[in-house]
Protein backbone atom coordinates (compact mmCIF):
# COMPACT_ATOMS: atom_id res chain seq x y z
CA UNK A 1 0.00 0.00 0.00
CA UNK A 2 1.53 3.30 -0.98
CA UNK A 3 2.51 5.83 1.96
CA UNK A 4 -0.25 8.34 2.77
CA UNK A 5 0.85 11.99 1.96
CA UNK A 6 0.09 15.04 4.03
CA UNK A 7 -0.37 17.98 1.68
CA UNK A 8 -0.01 21.26 3.50
CA UNK A 9 -0.95 24.68 2.07
CA UNK A 10 0.49 27.90 2.99
CA UNK A 11 -0.49 31.71 2.54
CA UNK A 12 2.48 33.48 2.73
CA UNK A 13 2.27 36.78 3.58
CA UNK A 14 1.61 37.01 7.15
CA UNK A 15 1.36 33.32 7.31
CA UNK A 16 5.34 32.46 6.83
CA UNK A 17 6.37 36.00 6.59
CA UNK A 18 6.30 39.12 9.05
CA UNK A 19 4.32 41.72 6.71
CA UNK A 20 3.47 41.60 2.75
CA UNK A 21 7.08 40.52 1.13
CA UNK A 22 6.83 43.98 -1.50
CA UNK A 23 7.38 45.94 2.18
CA UNK A 24 10.76 44.52 2.90
CA UNK A 25 12.69 45.88 -0.15
CA UNK A 26 10.62 46.99 -3.36
CA UNK A 27 8.90 49.31 -2.00
CA UNK A 28 11.52 51.26 -0.41
CA UNK A 29 13.30 50.52 -3.69
CA UNK A 30 10.59 52.65 -5.49
CA UNK A 31 10.87 55.37 -2.96
CA UNK A 32 7.49 54.74 -1.04
CA UNK A 33 6.38 53.75 2.46
CA UNK A 34 4.55 50.29 2.71
CA UNK A 35 1.64 52.97 3.10
CA UNK A 36 2.18 55.05 0.10
CA UNK A 37 1.95 52.01 -2.12
CA UNK A 38 -0.62 50.16 -0.82
CA UNK A 39 -2.58 53.27 -0.55
CA UNK A 40 -2.00 54.58 -4.15
CA UNK A 41 -3.23 50.58 -5.20
CA UNK A 42 -6.36 50.99 -3.57
CA UNK A 43 -6.84 54.45 -5.22
CA UNK A 44 -5.85 53.28 -8.80
CA UNK A 45 -8.25 50.22 -8.30
CA UNK A 46 -10.90 52.31 -6.53
CA UNK A 47 -10.69 54.69 -9.51
CA UNK A 48 -10.05 51.96 -12.69
CA UNK A 49 -12.67 49.42 -11.71
CA UNK A 50 -9.28 47.00 -11.64
CA UNK A 51 -9.57 43.95 -9.57
CA UNK A 52 -7.02 44.18 -6.29
CA UNK A 53 -4.54 41.85 -7.56
CA UNK A 54 -4.11 43.04 -11.02
CA UNK A 55 -3.98 46.33 -9.09
CA UNK A 56 -0.80 45.88 -7.26
CA UNK A 57 1.02 43.87 -10.42
CA UNK A 58 -0.11 47.02 -12.25
CA UNK A 59 1.60 49.79 -9.55
CA UNK A 60 4.63 47.66 -9.45
CA UNK A 61 5.64 48.10 -13.05
CA UNK A 62 4.20 51.97 -12.69
CA UNK A 63 6.56 52.71 -9.98
CA UNK A 64 9.49 51.03 -11.10
CA UNK A 65 9.36 53.32 -14.53
CA UNK A 66 8.70 56.18 -12.47
CA UNK A 67 11.73 55.55 -10.41
CA UNK A 68 13.42 54.61 -14.16
CA UNK A 69 14.03 51.31 -12.42
CA UNK A 70 14.49 48.40 -14.89
CA UNK A 71 12.10 45.49 -12.82
CA UNK A 72 13.69 42.25 -14.62
CA UNK A 73 13.41 38.78 -12.36
CA UNK A 74 16.45 39.19 -10.97
CA UNK A 75 15.76 42.38 -9.36
CA UNK A 76 12.80 40.82 -8.04
CA UNK A 77 14.35 37.69 -6.79
CA UNK A 78 16.84 40.02 -5.07
CA UNK A 79 13.71 41.62 -3.13
CA UNK A 80 13.26 38.14 -1.92
CA UNK A 81 16.12 37.91 0.03
CA UNK A 82 15.29 40.12 2.85
CA UNK A 83 12.17 38.71 3.72
CA UNK A 84 11.73 37.91 7.43
CA UNK A 85 9.55 35.18 9.16
CA UNK A 86 7.86 33.89 12.18
CA UNK A 87 9.90 32.00 14.50
CA UNK A 88 10.45 28.66 13.78
CA UNK A 89 10.13 28.80 9.66
CA UNK A 90 13.44 28.19 8.43
CA UNK A 91 13.62 25.11 10.47
CA UNK A 92 10.26 24.00 10.29
CA UNK A 93 9.44 22.20 6.96
CA UNK A 94 12.58 19.70 8.12
CA UNK A 95 11.03 19.25 11.17
CA UNK A 96 8.25 18.20 10.22
CA UNK A 97 9.01 16.11 7.26
CA UNK A 98 11.15 14.32 9.69
CA UNK A 99 8.23 13.79 11.89
CA UNK A 100 6.20 12.45 9.13
CA UNK A 101 8.96 10.00 7.94
CA UNK A 102 8.82 8.17 11.39
CA UNK A 103 5.21 7.71 11.44
CA UNK A 104 5.27 6.67 7.71
CA UNK A 105 3.08 9.64 5.99
CA UNK A 106 4.94 11.77 3.43
CA UNK A 107 5.00 15.85 3.90
CA UNK A 108 4.58 18.00 0.80
CA UNK A 109 4.58 21.82 0.94
CA UNK A 110 2.49 24.02 -1.44
CA UNK A 111 2.61 27.97 -1.48
CA UNK A 112 0.08 29.00 -2.88
CA UNK A 113 0.47 33.12 -2.70
CA UNK A 114 -1.45 36.59 -4.47
CA UNK A 115 1.91 37.78 -3.77
CA UNK A 116 4.97 38.06 -6.35
CA UNK A 117 5.90 34.87 -7.63
CA UNK A 118 9.61 36.37 -8.43
CA UNK A 119 9.88 38.03 -5.26
CA UNK A 120 9.25 34.63 -3.54
CA UNK A 121 11.93 32.64 -5.76
CA UNK A 122 14.87 34.76 -4.24
CA UNK A 123 13.44 33.61 -0.44
CA UNK A 124 15.66 31.47 1.72
CA UNK A 125 12.89 28.82 1.98
CA UNK A 126 11.54 28.61 -1.58
CA UNK A 127 12.87 25.22 -2.12
CA UNK A 128 11.55 23.22 0.60
CA UNK A 129 8.02 23.50 -1.69
CA UNK A 130 6.95 20.65 -3.71
CA UNK A 131 5.26 23.64 -5.97
CA UNK A 132 4.99 27.44 -5.61
CA UNK A 133 2.38 29.43 -7.05
CA UNK A 134 2.01 33.03 -6.99
CA UNK A 135 1.33 36.64 -8.96
CA UNK A 136 4.05 36.18 -11.69
CA UNK A 137 4.59 38.57 -15.06
CA UNK A 138 5.20 38.01 -18.53
CA UNK A 139 8.50 39.44 -19.67
CA UNK A 140 9.54 41.18 -22.79
CA UNK A 141 13.45 42.13 -23.56
CA UNK A 142 13.80 41.33 -19.63
CA UNK A 143 10.98 43.32 -18.41
CA UNK A 144 7.34 42.92 -17.12
CA UNK A 145 4.57 43.56 -19.66
CA UNK A 146 1.52 41.85 -18.78
CA UNK A 147 0.74 39.49 -16.11
CA UNK A 148 1.01 35.90 -16.52
CA UNK A 149 -0.77 34.55 -13.76
CA UNK A 150 -2.68 36.38 -11.20
CA UNK A 151 -4.37 34.73 -8.05
CA UNK A 152 -6.81 36.27 -6.07
CA UNK A 153 -8.40 35.13 -2.62
CA UNK A 154 -10.87 32.98 -3.93
CA UNK A 155 -8.77 31.62 -7.30
CA UNK A 156 -6.91 30.37 -4.46
CA UNK A 157 -9.17 27.48 -4.27
CA UNK A 158 -8.50 25.83 -7.56
CA UNK A 159 -5.35 24.96 -6.38
CA UNK A 160 -6.96 22.39 -3.42
CA UNK A 161 -8.03 20.43 -6.83
CA UNK A 162 -4.62 20.89 -8.10
CA UNK A 163 -2.87 19.71 -5.33
CA UNK A 164 -5.35 16.90 -4.63
CA UNK A 165 -5.35 15.57 -8.05
CA UNK A 166 -1.40 16.14 -8.80
CA UNK A 167 -2.27 18.09 -11.95
CA UNK A 168 0.66 21.38 -11.67
CA UNK A 169 0.51 22.49 -14.69
CA UNK A 170 -1.36 25.83 -13.72
CA UNK A 171 -2.51 25.71 -17.66
CA UNK A 172 -3.83 22.38 -17.57
CA UNK A 173 -7.67 23.34 -16.82
CA UNK A 174 -9.10 19.47 -18.56
CA UNK A 175 -7.11 17.40 -16.17
CA UNK A 176 -8.40 19.28 -12.56
CA UNK A 177 -11.85 19.57 -14.13
CA UNK A 178 -11.87 15.82 -15.15
CA UNK A 179 -13.47 13.08 -13.00
CA UNK A 180 -10.57 10.83 -11.14
CA UNK A 181 -11.83 7.64 -11.76
CA UNK A 182 -8.65 5.78 -10.56
CA UNK A 183 -8.29 7.89 -7.14
CA UNK A 184 -6.94 11.12 -5.92
CA UNK A 185 -3.01 11.54 -5.26
CA UNK A 186 -3.99 13.73 -2.36
CA UNK A 187 -7.27 12.47 -0.65
CA UNK A 188 -9.07 15.93 0.56
CA UNK A 189 -8.85 15.09 4.10
CA UNK A 190 -5.32 14.69 3.95
CA UNK A 191 -5.02 18.30 3.30
CA UNK A 192 -4.04 21.47 5.55
CA UNK A 193 -4.32 25.08 4.66
CA UNK A 194 -2.57 27.31 6.57
CA UNK A 195 -3.31 31.43 6.50
CA UNK A 196 -3.85 34.49 8.13
CA UNK A 197 -7.03 36.36 8.12
CA UNK A 198 -10.34 37.26 5.90
CA UNK A 199 -8.41 36.43 2.49
CA UNK A 200 -7.79 33.06 3.45
CA UNK A 201 -11.55 31.70 4.68
CA UNK A 202 -12.41 30.62 0.82
CA UNK A 203 -9.52 27.97 1.14
CA UNK A 204 -10.39 27.23 4.86
CA UNK A 205 -14.31 27.22 4.03
CA UNK A 206 -13.34 24.73 0.96
CA UNK A 207 -10.81 22.73 3.24
CA UNK A 208 -13.62 22.55 6.06
CA UNK A 209 -16.41 21.39 3.45
CA UNK A 210 -13.79 18.25 2.34
CA UNK A 211 -12.78 17.36 6.24
CA UNK A 212 -9.33 18.28 6.22
CA UNK A 213 -7.30 20.39 8.44
CA UNK A 214 -7.77 24.60 8.25
CA UNK A 215 -5.22 26.40 10.47
CA UNK A 216 -5.51 30.23 11.56
CA UNK A 217 -2.64 31.77 12.73
CA UNK A 218 -2.20 34.70 14.58
CA UNK A 219 0.17 37.58 15.88
CA UNK A 220 -1.03 40.15 18.66
CA UNK A 221 -2.05 42.51 15.64
CA UNK A 222 -4.96 40.12 14.31
CA UNK A 223 -5.72 38.24 16.96
CA UNK A 224 -8.86 39.10 17.51
CA UNK A 225 -9.66 38.49 13.76
CA UNK A 226 -8.36 35.14 13.82
CA UNK A 227 -10.16 34.48 16.98
CA UNK A 228 -13.48 35.35 15.27
CA UNK A 229 -12.83 33.36 11.79
CA UNK A 230 -12.81 30.25 14.41
CA UNK A 231 -15.89 31.59 16.31
CA UNK A 232 -17.60 31.44 12.57
CA UNK A 233 -16.31 27.37 12.11
CA UNK A 234 -14.24 28.73 9.55
CA UNK A 235 -10.71 26.88 10.16
CA UNK A 236 -10.52 24.20 12.46
CA UNK A 237 -7.47 25.65 15.03
CA UNK A 238 -5.99 28.76 15.60
CA UNK A 239 -2.22 28.74 16.41
CA UNK A 240 -0.10 31.79 17.17
CA UNK A 241 2.91 32.75 14.08
CA UNK A 242 5.03 30.95 15.86
CA UNK A 243 6.94 27.29 14.56
CA UNK A 244 9.64 26.76 16.73
CA UNK A 245 10.29 22.99 17.81
CA UNK A 246 7.57 22.29 20.49
CA UNK A 247 5.49 25.20 19.63
CA UNK A 248 1.51 24.79 19.40
CA UNK A 249 1.73 24.81 15.46
CA UNK A 250 3.89 21.65 15.89
CA UNK A 251 1.42 19.92 18.31
CA UNK A 252 -1.25 20.52 16.02
CA UNK A 253 0.65 19.29 12.68
CA UNK A 254 2.01 16.44 15.08
CA UNK A 255 -1.23 15.40 15.60
CA UNK A 256 -2.60 16.04 12.23
CA UNK A 257 0.22 13.42 11.15
CA UNK A 258 -0.66 11.28 13.68
CA UNK A 259 -4.42 11.07 12.42
CA UNK A 260 -3.80 10.54 8.85
CA UNK A 261 -1.38 7.83 9.95
CA UNK A 262 -4.01 5.86 12.12
CA UNK A 263 -6.43 6.21 9.58
CA UNK A 264 -3.95 4.82 6.80
CA UNK A 265 -3.16 2.06 9.22
CA UNK A 266 -6.87 1.04 9.53
CA UNK A 267 -7.72 1.00 6.38
CA UNK A 268 -4.20 -1.21 5.22
CA UNK A 269 -6.04 -4.11 7.70
CA UNK A 270 -9.69 -3.17 6.05
CA UNK A 271 -8.45 -4.38 2.96
CA UNK A 272 -6.14 -7.18 4.13
CA UNK A 273 -8.94 -9.20 6.02
CA UNK A 274 -11.03 -7.87 2.58
CA UNK A 275 -8.56 -10.18 0.94
CA UNK A 276 -8.88 -12.77 2.72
Amino acid sequence: MAKPILGIMYDFDKTLSTTDMQNYSFIPMVGMTPEEFWGATGEFSEKSGCERILSYMYMMIAKAKEKGIKLTREVLRECGKSIKYHPGVSTWFTRINEYGKQKGVKVEHYLVSSGTKEILEGCSIYDCFTNVYGCEFYYENGVPVWPKLAINYTQKTQFFFRIAKGVTDVRDDNAVNEKNRDGLRIPYTNIAYIGDGMTDVACMTLVNKNKGYSIGVYTEDNKEKVAQIRKDQRCKFVVKADYSKDSDMEKVFKLIIDDIATRADLEAKELALANK
